[in-house]
Formats: structure tokens, sequence, C-alpha cells
């Protein structure tokens, strides 16, 4: 949804608001009250939308974490090919553009997150990604880089906020070194490690 249809919309105005405060002065230093005076509403309208600020975040992580859920369920249905892998790393970095509200907001109130019940949700979906992206007997070598390529793009989006350079090329630049790595986890010819692998320990 655009920025200007959110504005128009009290829920989101709350949630967008909110948001803002939380990511500023952080989720516990913030209050109902704070938030209802920023947007020169009464608490009472805030309650009629919601009733707890952990009710705000869990709203705000369904609607912004959406393209997310929506990638992860397009990918189970496609083959496990290198190509696939590689559309959802490019889809993957779109969806985190939209969230990316959400994720500074993770970044910035790490403490609050592991209390609050969309931290179990976020990991979920990741090793959910992560899942999508290896292979199920891949090398432990090969697991790492599709990890990594995972967390190089949420990091990415804070890092290199520091970094001179047009935000739309910098995040061209992590999606690049994310499939990279992907690319390298899963080359065409590679044959999937056996159990019986050096990496199995025997008893």
């Amino acid at each position: 949804m655009s920025t200007q249809a959110r504005r128009g919309n009290t829920r989101q105005r709350i949630q967008d608001v909110a948001l803002e405060l939380f990511s500023e002065q952080g989720y516990d230093k913030t209050s109902l009250r704070e938030i209802a005076e920023k947007l020169d509403v009464t608490k009472a309208a805030l309650y009629y939308h919601f009733k707890t600020k952990e009710d705000i975040v869990i709203s705000l992580f369904q609607d912004l974490g959406r393209p997310i859920d929506e990638l992860i369920a397009w990918a189970e249905g496609q083959p496990r090919t290198l190509e696939t892998k590689q559309e959802v790393l490019h889809r993957y970095s779109e969806a985190l553009r939209s969230a990316e509200p959400l994720f500074r907001f993770m970044q910035e109130n790490q403490a609050a997150v592991r209390d609050l019940s969309i931290g179990e949700t976020f990991k979920s979906r990741v090793l959910t990604l992560f899942g999508l992206l290896k292979e199920p007997e891949s090398e432990l070598t090969d697991q790492v880089r599709c990890l990594t390529a995972l967390f190089s793009m949420h990091a990415g989006m804070f890092a290199m906020q520091n970094v001179e350079g047009d935000p739309e090329e910098k995040r061209k630049a992590i999606l690049e070194v994310a499939t990279e790595l992907v690319t390298a986890a899963n080359p065409p010819n590679r044959r999937p490690a056996r159990p019986d692998s050096a990496q199995t320990v025997s008893p």
C-alpha cells in the first residue's frame, strides 16, 4: 500500500506513528499516550483500534510481513532449481523494501522483540526461507552461504546507510552479493552430500 493511502487510514496512521516513535525512542520508552498525542487523537480513539502497544506491533508485522508470507507460499510451489532460488532472493529484496520500517524497529528494539510473540514468528519465516534456498543434504559450508545470503540482506539495509551512493544501487549490490552466495551453494553439477559423508559422526 502506498504511503499516501496509509496516511488516509486511521489504523495505519497509528501504525506508522507508533513505528516511528518505537524506532526513535525505543519500544519500552514509548507510551500509548505519546502515540495518541503525536496523532492528535484521544486515547479512547486509539483504544478503538489497538488496546496495547504489542497489538500495534503484531498488526504491523502481519501487514508489512504479508509480502514475505506470499513469497514463501509461491516458492513452496516451485521446482527447487537454482533459478527459483535466485528469484526467491529477488522477490525477498522487494519484500524487504516495503518492510524496511519494520526491520528498523526490530534492529533497534532487539530486547523487546525477543519478549514479543513476533520474535518467534520472524525466526520461523527466516528458517523457512533458509530451507527453500538450501538443498536438504547440502554441505555445511553451503548451508552457511545460504544463511549468510539472508542475513546480508537484513543487515545490509542498515550497514549500507553509512555508505555513500544511491539507495537503489546499494540495494542492487546487496542482492547481487546474496545471489552470488546462493549460486555458489547450488552449483548445477554438484551432487548432494551423502548421509554417510564426513559430516556424519559414526557412533
